[in-house]
């Protein structure tokens, strides 16, 4: 019964912690308010995701030694405390500060969930417990950018943390009921020389350039739909969340896939289908029609959640059974770091470009360059060899 619980536990913690995807369709309306350029807004997004990507590293080890579960809830209230922050920022500084707060209960939160969710489970089915994370955390990116278009049209851009403060306060409610110290290690720890290992490391890079990647879309579409198409809050966050609705829809299929094919094959269809995604936006301009820019945005979210959960899953089979923490909290660096190199690469080559060429050849130069990077990880996950086999201490 327990297990179980903390299986939705887990899941709903990354569920609020991923609605963040509310905050980059308000990035127009921040710059607005804050008279800031369009680029700036790589701050908000740098100081949250490089906070969360250090901590949830962390996170996972100290869950392994402490207790998952009281590492998770104190990551719910640090993420309370987040939202209350940001949602009364009153300049740009005080929001990436307050963004850096939420960055620490969103890494605590990362990196305890993944092993939450497959405490008591079976290697062979570990996949599948891993997609049910997965969709949790695609559904609230898919919810998150429709969700912010009513809230910034409605009450303005402070809406999208103001939101979130109840839930997270509802969520830390529930986890204090639970037991200290679930899923406890049994002083189990993570040296360097297990992190360096090759197969791990190998995973890693390829989780480090899938999400570099897809942050092209994550920076930049937002003001591709607004400024160059002229659609609405609304309508933009109705285009915008089928790149986290494909990654939520795959995800189950990814962790079945997973269990019974093992991870290389899923891995380089995943990521290769999201290049080709990223590839046709970069050809987008004012008059593509929207079902192309639909199509391409959905295959681009669909492929990172094919490949995402296979990855995750290797990469925690390269880990002993009481550094499941650790190696889940492992996958979770290596993808954010990814998305921090892909924010400051693209948001600066965007910013480089758009006053030399315009909008529509910045826009396609950033994205090309973001395919380009995807399709070389989808090459290097075909060629590569047994993803998972070395465990910790072989």
């Amino acid at each position: 019964m327990i297990r179980h619980v903390l299986r939705w536990l887990a899941a709903a913690g990354a569920f609020v912690v991923s609605l963040d995807s509310t905050v980059n369709v308000a990035f127009p309306a921040m710059a607005a308010a804050f008279h800031a350029p369009a680029d700036s807004m790589r701050w908000v997004i740098i100081g949250y995701v490089l906070t969360y990507a250090l901590l949830s590293f962390a996170g996972g080890a100290a869950g392994d030694a402490l207790g998952h579960a009281r590492v998770f809830r104190a990551g719910v209230a640090a993420s309370a405390a987040g939202y209350l922050a940001c949602g009364l920022a009153p300049t740009l500084g005080w929001l990436v500060a307050g963004r850096v707060v939420q960055g620490v209960g969103g890494g605590l939160i990362y990196g305890t969930s993944p092993a939450l969710v497959t405490l008591g489970v079976d290697a062979d089915r570990r996949g599948r417990a891993l997609g049910f994370l997965a969709a949790a955390i695609g559904t609230a990116f898919a919810a998150g950018p429709l969700l912010a278009g009513v809230l910034v049209e409605r009450f303005g851009w402070t809406a999208v943390f103001h939101v979130r403060l109840p839930l997270a306060l509802a969520l830390l409610a529930g986890s204090v009921a639970l037991p200290r110290a679930p899923a406890k290690a049994r002083g189990s720890r993570v040296w360097a020389r297990e992190v360096r290992r090759p197969a791990v490391l190998r995973l890693g890079a390829l989780a480090f350039a899938g999400n570099a990647g897809i942050f092209a879309i994550w920076l930049l579409a937002p003001f591709y739909l607004v400024e160059r198409r002229g659609a609405d809050a609304v309508t933009a966050g109705a285009l915008f969340m089928l790149t986290p609705l494909g990654t939520a829809v795959a995800a189950p299929l990814a962790g079945r896939l997973a269990d019974r094919l093992g991870a290389r094959a899923p891995m380089a269809a995943g990521l290769a289908l999201e290049a080709a995604g990223l590839g046709a936006l970069s050809r987008a301009e004012a008059g593509t029609p929207a079902a192309v820019v639909a199509l391409a945005l959905l295959a681009a979210g669909f492929g990172l959640g094919v490949f995402q959960v296979p990855n995750m899953t290797a990469l925690m089979a390269c880990f002993a059974a009481g550094q499941q923490g650790a190696g889940g909290g492992f996958a979770f660096l290596a993808r954010t770091l990814g998305t921090v190199a892909g924010v400051a690469v693209l948001a600066e080559v965007f910013a480089r470009a758009r006053p030399v060429v315009g909008f529509d050849a910045a826009f396609s130069t950033a994205f090309t360059l973001a395919a380009g990077a995807v399709a070389l990880a989808a090459v290097a996950a075909a060629l590569g060899g047994g993803a998972g086999a070395a465990r910790a201490g072989g």
